[in-house]
């Protein structure tokens, strides 16, 4: 038992060092055939040999550099969002030199472009893996590592599910791509948001109470009659100056029950008292 997890990992290791092998041969030939491609291409336009020779390696040269930092901050637990979108940058690059070095039609295409594709795939696998093999062994140490932005192969598929997405429903993707641009950008880029301006009181209009006090008789035998006590709850539970008219039927008939009002004068009294509060009238005294 106390040999399993080192035979695991030099396992591991093992497949991980023949795969990074494999990729090397895999980048070699690659970059020949690619080479070759934009060679023909560079030297058809420029006419000087040796400028088309150091011209045609640039692109494969550029992938092999990103893909080495790549892998070198993979090692450390990083996903390298950068150096692995450039190395897929210098690839589509060669990608886009050997396409047009090809001859018209699909099969010149496919033999043309298959080995820079084939290694863009395979480098920036190989990349996630030994990440993720960094963070398993980040893991058993205890120590945790911060999350990176989303990956470029992730990039490229959100961008084709959204274009899919533009293609099927065209005015809904539109809508919700101009709310998410507002709402992750609410201002011109350099800008800032000023700070909300203290709301001033208008000295013109005269205070609004917010849940005014109705005018009432003076209780009869010390006891307030049945319609004051009905606008006294209905004041308690409602702003009764925002309460749409078309709700006063049912709380009138409600509390007018509480307080044994017959529901046709409890309805006509608090439509009444309601409507001189949103008019700005003062209630009538109410026995």
């Amino acid at each position: 038992m106390t040999h399993a997890a080192p035979a695991h990992h030099d396992r591991a290791h093992a497949w991980l060092a023949s795969a990074m092998s494999a990729l090397g041969i895999l980048a070699a030939a690659a970059a020949a055939v690619s080479w070759d491609a934009q060679y023909t291409f560079v030297l058809d336009i420029k006419k000087i040999p040796a400028i088309a020779a150091l011209e045609a390696g640039i692109p494969d040269v550029g992938a092999l550099i990103f893909a080495s930092l790549g892998i070198a901050l993979a090692l450390h637990g990083r996903r390298a969002i950068r150096s692995r979108s450039l190395n897929v940058a210098c690839i589509g690059i060669s990608l886009a030199m050997n396409a047009l070095a090809a001859a018209p039609g699909w099969r010149d295409l496919a033999v043309w472009i298959m080995p820079a594709a084939v290694y863009a795939l395979a480098s920036d696998t190989l990349i996630g893996v030994v990440r993720a093999r960094a963070v398993a062994r980040t893991r058993q140490s205890g120590e945790a590592l911060v999350e990176d932005e989303a990956t470029p192969m992730a990039i490229v598929g959100g961008l084709v599910l959204w274009l899919l997405r533009l293609i099927l429903a065209t005015p809904s993707t539109l809508t919700e791509f101009r709310r998410w641009a507002l709402e992750e950008c609410p201002v011109a880029p350099g800008r800032k948001v000023p700070p909300p301006r203290p709301r001033t009181p208008d000295r013109t209009k005269p205070p609004r109470r917010s849940q005014p006090i109705p005018s009432t008789s003076p209780p009869r035998n010390g006891k307030p009659g049945k319609q004051a006590r009905m606008i006294t709850l209905a004041d308690q539970r409602y702003d009764l100056t925002t309460l749409p008219l078309k709700q006063v039927s049912g709380i009138a008939n409600q509390i007018g029950a509480e307080v044994t009002l017959s529901p046709g004068t409890a309805r006509r009294v608090l439509l009444a008292h309601v409507r001189a509060l949103q008019n700005g009238h003062q209630p009538k005294e109410t026995p």
